[in-house]
């Protein structure tokens, strides 16, 4: 899940730095904001924060000032690969607030969060959305890697990952969610979304 895009090239003197207790409110105001939608994702960020899970969530938020700009969040997954299973992360959401899209703050999160994730040495970070955006950030379309998805919901060419220092040849397989993205039905694009993203990717 992305909300980061934008027009404006003027970079945004925010810092980077772990999400804390008092940033919570404001990470959900952001990311309703961001996604245009009240519950969804400020709901999925709120469970993740608290599901049970194999490795913790990482949360980081960009501030400029006081203000909360913007919000990536790293939760538990699993690969189910051949010789077992492998635990890693997905890269959702990330939200930037509307003001700030644009100006280079999905870019430093996006960077922020894959190196917090090599240095916890997690071999894989997944994630679905634009491959455009995610593309020029360190993300590869994943089936042409040899993964597989967890749902034939994903519009041509989201489904994709990144491969960290920790990544192992035999590291390949079916991507698994957690039960919180499935309770939160944040897995993939349902119609007539799924259609209409599929059609603007095919429209270029």
């Amino acid at each position: 899940m992305t909300a980061a895009e934008g027009h404006s090239d003027v970079p945004a003197d925010a810092v980077i730095r772990a999400e804390t207790a008092g940033d919570v409110a404001a990470v959900r105001e952001l990311q309703a904001l961001a996604f245009g939608d009240p519950e969804r994702v400020p709901g999925l960020v709120d469970a993740l924060r608290s599901a049970p899970a194999a490795l913790p969530p990482l949360s980081f938020v960009a501030v400029d000032g006081t203000r909360v700009a913007g919000h990536v969040m790293l939760s538990a997954c699993r690969l189910d690969a051949l010789p077992r299973l492998v635990d890693m992360y997905s890269l959702s959401p990330l939200g930037v607030h509307p003001e700030y899209q644009g100006r280079g703050i999905g870019t430093r999160l996006v960077a922020h969060a894959l190196a917090a994730a090599d240095a916890a040495g997690v071999p894989l970070v997944f994630l679905e959305g634009s491959p455009r955006y995610y593309g020029a950030r360190g993300f590869r379309p994943a089936e042409q890697l040899g993964f597989r998805a967890p749902s034939l919901r994903y519009p041509p060419g989201a489904f994709q990952v990144a491969a960290l220092s920790a990544h192992e040849e035999w590291m390949t397989g079916t991507f698994v969610y957690s039960e919180t993205f499935w309770a939160q039905d944040c897995v993939g694009l349902r119609e007539p979304d799924l259609s209409a993203v599929t059609a603007a990717i095919s429209a270029g």
